[in-house]
């Protein structure tokens, strides 16, 4: 396996405030070639998972694997295996943006024309050709960003751990950089996370979910949804909002209602119930103007709900 966790826990001592359990007894394992996404609310151990798997942070129990070095007995070597790019993107903002990757690049033991070499293709790789003679302060967050990813592909690792890689992108960078990992995805072992459901389900082979420091999920997308008890969701927008939004939760096999804002309802059922039609009569019945109805049948969005709700 590139990636191995197994029974990792990581506690945090806070004095005069006991302790914090970061990360309890999680384990999986990323196969090589394969793309997985790291996926839980804030707060769930996402990052500081990734941080022990790249030897930033120690783990208090359990075990990581890298490329089969160890995180805690062969750090170096772990290193030198993959390459890591945080979910705050640290960069030199004196540096110009081909100067960064030069430095990037001679840590990794490049030299020369190869070295050289291997910057142009980073920047060509991940659009950065007009950007390149500015300083990183100039650039946006969205070109910081390239800038973050160029670097942890620098020295071509096996493995890559990419920590929310597409923040601050637009539209299109969105797809030029997914495009990125999907090509990296093909010869590496790819680990990132992400909040843009369309992303993994778009790139991931696999999808492992955390919440509350302890895997509540792990497959492809396809097991996952056939792992949800048949629930879907039907989100109803109405011309307004309700005066007594409990009508909804009142509707026959309905198990839960969130309220979304601007006459907008998002209600949880099981398969056997044809909801639509209910809450169509219902709306009709109270004199309520129905603008909008949509069935969201296990979608990745529902899914990662259903099996985070809890954390709120």
């Amino acid at each position: 396996m590139s990636i191995r966790v197994q029974n990792l826990t990581k506690v945090y001592s806070r004095p005069g405030s006991g302790s914090q359990r970061a990360v309890d007894a999680v384990s999986f394992e990323v196969r090589p070639g394969e793309i997985v996404g790291f996926l839980g609310p804030n707060g769930a151990g996402k990052s500081t998972t990734m941080k022990i798997a790249t030897g930033y942070l120690p783990p208090t129990e359990g075990t990581v694997e890298v490329n089969g070095f160890d995180v805690r007995t062969q750090s170096l070597d772990v290193r030198r295996s993959l390459g890591y790019l945080p979910e705050h993107n640290p960069l030199y903002l004196d540096l110009y943006v081909k100067e960064f990757l030069q430095f990037a690049g001679s840590l990794h033991g490049l030299r020369g024309a190869g070295l050289n070499r291997r910057v142009q293709e980073m920047i060509a790789l991940v659009g950065l050709e007009v950007e390149q003679g500015k300083k990183i302060g100039q650039l946006s967050k969205g070109y910081r960003q390239r800038v973050g990813l160029a670097q942890s592909l620098i020295h071509n690792p096996p493995v890559l751990i990419l920590d929310e890689p597409t923040t601050g992108l637009d539209p299109n960078q969105l797809s030029e950089i997914r495009e990125v990992i999907r090509q990296a995805g093909r010869e590496k072992t790819v680990l990132f996370s992400t909040h843009i459901m369309q992303e993994v389900e778009a790139l991931c082979d696999r999808v492992v979910i955390i919440n509350r420091g302890r895997i509540v999920a792990d497959g492809d997308l396809n097991h996952l949804r056939a792992g949800t008890d048949g629930l879907i969701t039907v989100v109803a927008e109405f011309e307004q909002e309700l005066t007594d939004p409990l009508l909804l939760g009142g509707l026959p096999g309905v198990q839960r209602v969130e309220a979304l804002g601007q006459g907008r309802y998002r209600l949880t059922t099981n398969r056997q119930t044809e909801l639509r039609a209910a809450i169509f009569r219902q709306a009709a019945d109270r004199n309520l103007t129905l603008v909008g109805l949509k069935q969201e049948e296990n979608s990745l969005e529902g899914i990662f709900r259903e099996l985070t709700k809890n954390n709120e």
